[in-house]
């Protein structure tokens, strides 16, 4: 089991540490509505250190990228992040992941922890000729500021002006002295900042962001709550909501899914997907009474299996079980009804248009 470098800050604040994607990982603090809270109404800082960092560079690494990915990486420029996926030749999913543009043939690319080497292997395996690439995971740290109070608490760090950087943008300069990416990215659906730096920096700058942060009512989050504001959001979990048995189309990926790009694995897989229509979809529940859905529960019409909970929680901001998951197409309308078996119990649920909160 591999640890971050904030795992001792971490256990110091008592948090519950449970393995997540090959790490030991704190869940929660204090408690996840408490924490849920914290990121909807002031800020949290959530440590996703354990999250993959590979470089890739040379003189076709934009064609490499467009290769391997689904959306157009041609439509980056320096400072522009992009949220994209890499496919399987079958259309299934590989990982959804980020691609930075650093500069001219300088990309960064972030991908989920559990598929860090599954991805490298994919990766090396289609490599173009000019191009490297770089695994430079374990020497990064990746902490989120995520909420309303996020760019006060940052601002206060760093001579950057943080107002201009606008969603899904970032730039270069200092926080606390140290060099690193300062990105207008996060998971939460609240106004938040990613900042990635060589990871022997991590207590300097997670003590700094609290010391920052006392203030605004600043509170470390783990992953219950990452898990709770992300699903609130209609966001995809890979291993939960996507995986190598979904292709994006279905997932409701069509917009990061750019068929008319040029050639790029699973192209002609998902451009047949898109002109014969989807099977199945993703669609968001809301629950109709106060039980919590869960991965694998089984979704119903009349005594009719019509499909599969990917991922369920209670909402803490709604006060509601909400949960995402695949049915059949006919099934699929905003409004339509549905049933959710839970422990033996088909509760009532109303498809929903995602995302459930409204921001």
């Amino acid at each position: 089991m591999k640890r971050t470098a904030l795992f001792e800050a971490h256990k110091n604040l008592g948090a519950k540490l449970v393995p997540f994607g090959g790490f030991e990982m704190p869940v929660l603090y204090t408690g996840i509505m408490e924490e849920h809270n914290a990121v909807r109404n002031a800020v949290g800082v959530f440590d996703v250190s354990h999250m993959g960092e590979f470089i890739v560079k040379g003189n076709n690494a934009l064609a490499f990228l467009q290769k391997i990915t689904v959306n157009d990486v041609s439509k980056l420029f320096p400072g522009r992040v992009q949220y994209s996926a890499m496919c399987y030749e079958n259309g299934g999913i590989v990982d959804d992941l980020l691609v930075y543009m650093i500069a001219d043939q300088h990309y960064l690319v972030v991908v989920n922890a559990s598929n860090i080497d599954k991805d490298f292997s994919w990766m090396q395996q289609h490599l173009l000729p000019d191009v490297t690439l770089e695994n430079e995971s374990d020497a990064t740290s990746l902490l989120a500021i995520q909420g309303p109070q996020s760019k006060a608490v940052l601002q206060k760090l760093t001579d950057v002006d943080l107002n201009p950087i606008e969603y899904y943008h970032f730039v270069h300069g200092k926080v606390s002295g140290i060099e690193m990416i300062i990105s207008r990215t996060g998971y939460t659906g609240e106004l938040g900042f990613e900042i990635y730096f060589p990871a022997e920096h991590s207590a300097k700058i997670w003590n700094a962001l609290f010391e920052a942060g006392k203030e605004f009512g600043i509170a470390p989050i783990g992953l219950a709550a990452r898990d709770s504001l992300r699903l609130e959001m209609g966001f995809c979990l890979y291993g939960n909501d996507i995986d190598q048995t979904t292709h994006p189309l279905e997932a409701g990926l069509g917009w990061i899914t750019k068929l008319n790009k040029g050639d790029f694995i699973a192209n002609p897989i998902l451009d047949a997907a898109k002109k014969n229509g989807a099977n199945r979809k993703l669609v968001g529940m809301m629950l109709s009474e106060k039980a919590v859905p869960r991965h694998g529960y089984t979704i119903y019409v009349g005594n009719e299996n019509v499909g599969v909970v990917t991922s369920g929680t209670f909402s803490p901001s709604l006060e509601k079980g909400i949960a995402m998951g695949y049915v059949q197409a006919q099934y699929a309308a905003v409004d339509s009804k549905v049933q959710i078996d839970v422990r033996g119990k088909h509760i009532e649920a109303t498809i929903a248009a995602l995302p459930f909160l409204k921001k």
